[in-house]
């Protein structure tokens, strides 16, 4: 029987729209809830707007005031309706996935099986039915790039300061933006011209060449580009605009609560990272500024390594810098898994990586060292065992996990540019 995208896209949708149904019957009569309470959160966040009140009198509410007003109508409606939106943005990543591949010449075949990583993955579709709202920010994370792949860099500008307004992580996607935004590449008015996969899933030792490691040295000579300049005041502008009208409305309480606390959090429990230990015994006292420099500087450099390195390969560059951004964070919670599971697909094509041997292991690695953490979790958290040194030692093992499976996709990855240069494609004219 042939697999087709429509098929893969239709049976999603009904998998999503069951779960959500099941998700209310589970809720109402059992003591367990299928729903996430960052959902709740939401719900009361947007019944307080649609009453003409400030989202943030609900406390833990530290998103955008965008999410609660796209969230009234579970108080209008039905309080189901933001499951269905983010269900919808799901299958809507789903449809990019297919999208950005196409673009990019993969065959039909290889485009829906990468898109299935995506819309068969348990976590994310339940992610979505459950009322996470992390299919949104992935959803228009992949529609920048396709913008960026077609042109249309003004459009992507919007949107990008738009998601960055609304959540702030994907902060870290600009720099390689503007690093794609070459002139070499990409022309004011014209359409540039994409690599074709069939260039490079021949070649399994695609290495940068000597122009393509001097992307510093482009991007200091041709920083002032207009591209990279109207770029720049675009997404500023966007989230500056929305941040001052809702700092306007709010107050400081919206510029604390939905900005500043990300910058600062700290969490002793429900956290994957390795900070978490020295969080909780230092939970009650003010932290030094050589101890958040100390544990923002691994983070940066790591940051910085792969944004050089892989910028012009822009959805591969999100890809390595998520799961390091993830994987070296002060807090990691679970639903931040879901910001590189989105990316995986639209670099599946371009991997050497055997699923049967290493990648079935790196999934095994990944999985097991997390399920230990979370053995340890479960003794803190519900049977109160005094189990913190355990736990650390679980978050140490949980990181050597991600940053093996980091340093495998990276060696696996053939290496290819979302652009051909002008200059070459001239010549061959």
């Amino acid at each position: 029987m042939m697999v087709t995208f429509c098929s893969v896209l239709v049976f999603s949708t009904i998998l999503r729209v069951v779960l959500i149904l099941y998700g209310d019957w589970q809720d109402s009569h059992m003591e367990v809830r299928y729903t996430d309470i960052d959902y709740l959160v939401f719900s009361d966040a947007a019944a307080l707007m649609s009453s003409g009140e400030s989202p943030f009198k609900r406390t833990t509410y530290r998103y955008s005031p965008l999410l609660a007003f796209l969230l009234i109508p579970n108080a209008v409606f039905h309080r189901s309706w933001g499951k269905f939106l983010f269900s919808a943005a799901d299958l809507l990543v789903g449809y990019f996935i297919h999208t950005i591949l196409k673009l990019r010449g993969v065959p039909e075949k290889v485009c829906t099986y990468s898109v299935m990583a995506w819309l068969f993955n348990p976590f994310t579709f339940t992610i979505g039915t459950r009322g996470n709202c992390e299919p949104i920010v992935c959803a228009v994370i992949l529609w920048i790039i396709i913008c960026i792949m077609r042109g249309r860099i003004y459009q992507a500008a919007f949107w990008y300061g738009l998601i960055v307004h609304f959540r702030i992580y994907p902060i870290i996607y600009a720099l390689p933006i503007v690093l794609v935004l070459d002139p070499q590449y990409i022309q004011p008015g014209q359409k540039p011209i994409l690599e074709n996969w069939s260039s490079h899933k021949e070649n399994s030792h695609q290495h940068l060449d000597d122009t393509e490691l001097k992307t510093l040295w482009s991007l200091l000579t041709s920083l002032f580009c207009w591209t990279r300049i109207l770029f720049g005041l675009i997404s500023g502008a966007i989230f500056l605009g929305f941040t001052g009208l809702f700092y306007y409305l709010y107050g400081w309480e919206f510029l604390y609560e939905a900005l500043l606390y990300h910058l600062t959090r700290t969490d002793p429990r429900h956290n994957f990272s390795i900070y978490f230990y020295h969080i909780y015994l230092h939970y009650e006292h003010e932290f030094s500024i050589l101890e958040k420099l100390v544990s923002f500087l691994p983070q940066f450099s790591v940051q910085l390594v792969l944004m050089f390195r892989f910028a012009l390969d822009l959805p591969f560059c999100f890809l390595v810098q998520t799961v390091a951004f993830v994987a070296f964070n002060k807090v990691i919670t679970a639903q931040y898994f879901v910001w590189f599971f989105c990316l995986i697909p639209v670099v599946l094509p371009w991997s050497k990586m055997k699923i049967k041997w290493k990648g079935l292991f790196c999934v095994l690695v990944w999985m097991g060292t997390q399920l230990h953490w979370l053995m340890w979790g479960y003794l803190l958290e519900f049977k109160g065992k005094n189990v913190f040194l355990p736990l650390w030692i679980a978050s140490i093992l949980f990181l050597a996990a991600n940053s093996f499976v980091l340093i495998g996709i990276i060696s696996c990855h053939r290496y290819s540019p979302i652009f051909q240069r002008l200059k070459r494609s001239l010549k061959s004219d």
